[in-house]
């Protein structure tokens, strides 16, 4: 009997697809045959090993595909309401992880060493340290998150946003402005603060002729302290210092430059242009001067077309306040700061201050 002759009835010994007539036979012949059970024995352990890291790989893919649909935001409602069902799910999957993670280096190393292909210079440990160090963050992530629920704190999206740009209050109790082309389409919008806390919001006004857009903060848990700085309605000057802050990549940065000139292209008189570098992510970032007063809202949209770069002009951003229909804000009214409290601040100050009032715009569609 040739050696893949006997794979094949060893295969079907370990299948249960021999007769029963079959079966005494080859287990006789085990019997009296040491090398025969020796095969047998190895490759029952090879199909076994194989069986486990297929499993491994099925429960890293399901793993993947579970955290890419937890939308943890909403999960804190569904936690509220559900609480059974959660926990339950939870439980489940936690489980199984465990047990990937315990058999994952055995069975990688072991369907290796019988395949032929485990080699002396280490790269495929390294590689499958590499593979389970990704996994066990993964799972690290999902624990966090469900900690972070059920302690009741504000969760950090990962890296689900459809896209990201920069907003900053207008008042206290949560008026966020922003570009209009930042929230435009969205399904859901959340802003994150400097320091990492994530927040739901709504769109409360918008004026795309103008590329501006106006947030609330729903969530009871936002708060902010009184704002430091006023909003400037005359026009600035020519080479006057201007300064930005904002989360291009997602990244918190704070750039500075001047103003070039009064107006757009082509006379566009809603825009300054402004020698200050912005990427997209800055759209919607707060443009101020040196006294600390806001004179513009970076509109990256603009720099990214033209290849230059350009703000929308506060006077803009102030009549679109005037203009937020009365049932909007529920018959309240918007009532700006009127006391500067960044001016006589060095630089490196006001930015301290400003990136508190400053966040990253998360948009879902």
């Amino acid at each position: 009997m040739s050696e893949n002759q006997l794979l094949d009835v060893i295969e079907r010994y370990l299948n249960g697809e021999m007769t029963i007539e079959e079966l005494k036979k080859f287990e006789l012949l085990r019997k009296e045959s040491a090398e025969v059970d020796s095969k047998v024995v190895e490759h029952q352990l090879f199909t076994n090993l194989l069986k486990q890291y297929g499993e491994r790989v099925e429960l890293e893919n399901r793993l993947n595909a579970i955290h890419a649909e937890i939308d943890v935001h909403t999960l804190k409602e569904e936690l509220t309401t559900h609480p059974v069902w959660i926990v339950q799910m939870w439980r489940h999957h936690h489980s199984k992880i465990s047990v990937a993670v315990s058999v994952a280096m055995f069975a990688f190393l072991g369907v290796l060493a019988f395949s032929g292909k485990f080699d002396n210079n280490s790269s495929k440990i390294v590689e499958l340290k590499s593979a389970n160090a990704k996994l066990n963050q993964k799972i690290g992530n999902i624990n966090k998150s469900i900690n972070d629920i059920k302690a009741g704190k504000n969760v950090i999206i990962n890296d689900r946003a459809s896209s990201t740009g920069t907003g900053f209050a207008i008042t206290a109790d949560g008026l966020i402005a922003t570009n209009y082309h930042v929230i435009q389409g969205a399904d859901s919008v959340y802003i994150q603060t400097n320091a990492g806390n994530s927040y739901k919001a709504r769109i409360l006004y918008t004026e795309p002729e103008h590329d501006i857009a106006i947030l609330r903060v729903v969530d009871d848990s936002f708060t902010l302290n009184a704002i430091p700085y006023t909003f400037k309605k005359s026009e600035g000057d020519f080479s006057e210092n201007v300064h930005t802050f904002g989360y291009p990549n997602g990244e918190p940065t704070y750039n500075r430059g001047y103003l070039s000139a009064k107006n757009g292209l082509n006379g566009d008189s809603v825009h300054y242009q402004v020698a200050v570098p912005t990427n997209p992510g800055n759209s919607g970032s707060p443009l101020w001067d040196n006294k600390g007063n806001i004179i513009g809202i970076i509109d990256a949209k603009q720099s990214q077309y033209e290849g230059t770069h350009f703000a929308v002009k506060t006077k803009y951003l102030l009549d679109a306040i005037h203009n937020i229909p009365t049932d909007s804000l529920k018959g309240k009214s918007v009532i700006l700061n009127k006391r500067n409290s960044l001016a006589g601040l060095a630089e490196v100050q006001q930015t301290q201050k400003m990136k508190k009032y400053t966040f990253m715009v998360k948009v879902y569609n």
